[in-house]
């Protein structure tokens, strides 16, 4: 049997699966972030561990780990969290999501000339590297304490194994790995006062990293010497969850942030439009991605903060529901900023066009229109760089809904698929890769598609009307531009 564990933002997941990827338990804990202050966003590690173990007691409750050969590790990506010598945090995390580090951002896209060119990524907030320039800059007692810079993944290893170690697709977005090369680049790292020795050691997602100590496999019933794959970053493991492992394979994942994901075979890169340009989790391999930083969390926002109405019973009602006739509300889901195309940290959520008919439900279909039309966005700046897919699978939470993915068909004017396991994503992805890791098998086997669920596809007749409405979403940002500047 094999465990994938995905640290998420809102949650931990983990999967126990049999040898060949079916799936037999499944345990999820809840996590809280912190916002102190504008642009904040914070989580404590020590939150993750306990989370790790709840899970970890859940699916031994539900069956024994004595079969258990090896764990993979998936997780949110970007987080900074700053060990001591003697392996203590420093302090809460910073996340993915947090915009402070934007004067960061371009101090060292000024004084690094060549970074383009090593990380194929424009320098952004929510990457690593720019957090630790904000931290040099505002917390300089804290930074010369720091021995060790891990990724939110990569410390849960570290308390798994106690040792440092992270894999390529992880890395890819901190902006300290040169991604066509697949190693860390001196030139970033003596840009933020780092050098490789405050880094972990590179493998690649398909490899094994290390072991679990003895004190854990004895606490949780597993059998002595299980290794723990490289894993990777949430949406390379998600991809792997979902068989897209070769070159023209698309993926659009709806998580609290949301990502549109094209496996490549060879590094290329279009960072003008703050498309992302990763090494994927597994060897001599690549994708492109467009990021958006709001995406189902803005269905949780409003009706968590606005509407205070389950949200499963919102997606009940719309799911039941034949018309796909665009809402008379706009809505703008840059509630955290937004990345892909606009690397905007200022860029804010709005709504537009509410009168005194404007029902609940047709606030909760602008919703899902405007984050839908942000992932034309990204759909857009990539598809600049790469040739067309002939189909998107579509994972996370948000993929729950049959009414969200025939809308997203309709915008992206592309087939959607929805497949078996879709929801377990980057923990079934990370299962995939312990198997890889521990075994001989192949790629293609180990990481087929899982069986398809329902298909969509996309209603051309009602293009026209989406295409005049995402018109006006697209002017809608523009002329506010200067707005969310001056908020």
């Amino acid at each position: 049997m094999y465990i994938g564990i995905d640290l998420g933002t809102s949650g931990i997941k983990a999967v126990l699966t049999s040898t060949t990827g079916e799936i037999i338990a499944q345990a999820t804990a809840g996590l809280e972030c912190s916002h102190l202050h504008p642009l904040h966003s914070e989580q404590h590690p020590q939150d993750w561990v306990n989370a790790l173990h709840l899970v970890m007691a859940d699916l031994q409750q539900q069956q024994s780990l004595a079969q258990v050969r090896s764990i993979g590790l998936s997780g949110q990506m970007h987080g900074a969290v700053l060990l001591d010598v003697q392996g203590q945090v420093l302090r809460p995390a910073i996340l993915w999501n947090d915009g402070r580090s934007f004067a960061e951002c371009e101090e060292l896209s000024t004084h690094t000339t060549d970074a383009l060119n090593i990380t194929g990524n424009l320098i952004m907030p929510g990457f690593t590297a720019p957090k630790l320039l904000w931290v040099k800059t505002h917390e300089p007692d804290i930074f010369a304490q720091i021995n060790k810079v891990l990724l939110p993944k990569d410390f849960l290893r570290y308390i798994l194994s106690g040792e440092y170690v992270t894999e390529m697709s992880d890395a890819s977005g901190t902006m300290w790995l040169d991604v066509t090369k697949r190693r860390w680049s001196k030139e970033m790292l003596a840009a933020t006062g780092l050098s490789e020795k405050h880094m972990p050691t590179l493998c690649e997602g398909s490899e094994v990293s290390t072991q679990v100590t003895p004190e854990l496999y004895t606490k949780w019933g597993l059998p002595a010497n299980v290794n723990i794959a490289g894993g990777g970053g949430d949406n390379a493991a998600g991809a792997v969850g979902i068989g897209l492992v070769e070159p023209g394979q698309a993926m659009l994942s709806l998580g609290t942030s949301g990502v549109y994901f094209v496996v490549t075979d060879t590094y290329s890169s279009a960072p003008r439009k703050a498309v992302h340009s990763f090494c994927h989790a597994l060897p001599n391999t690549w994708h492109l991605m467009s990021v958006m930083l709001s995406a189902a969390s803005c269905t949780d926002w409003l009706c968590k903060s606005i509407i205070n109405t389950d949200i499963n019973t919102m997606f009940e009602q719309l799911d039941q529901r034949t018309d796909y006739t665009p809402s008379k509300l706009l809505f703008l889901p840059y509630l955290s900023g937004e990345r892909t195309p606009h690397n905007d940290p200022d860029a804010k959520g709005v709504f537009i066009g509410l009168t005194q008919s404007t029902t609940y439900l047709d606030m909760f279909q602008a919703v899902l229109e405007g984050v839908t039309f942000a992932f034309k966005d990204g759909f857009d700046a990539i598809h600049e760089v790469a040739p067309e897919v002939d189909e998107i699978n579509i994972i996370g939470g948000g993929a729950k809904s049959p009414y969200w993915r025939q809308l997203i068909a309709n915008v992206l004017q592309s087939p959607v698929v929805y497949r078996e396991g879709s929801e377990a994503g980057a923990a079934l992805g990370a299962a995939r890769l312990a198997i890889l890791a521990d075994t001989d098998a192949s790629v293609s086997d180990v990481c087929a598609p899982p069986a398809e669920l329902d298909r969509h596809t996309p209603d051309s007749a009602l293009n026209t009307q989406y295409q005049q409405k995402y018109a006006l979403y697209q002017q809608l940002y523009k002329q506010l531009y200067p707005i969310f500047k001056q908020l």
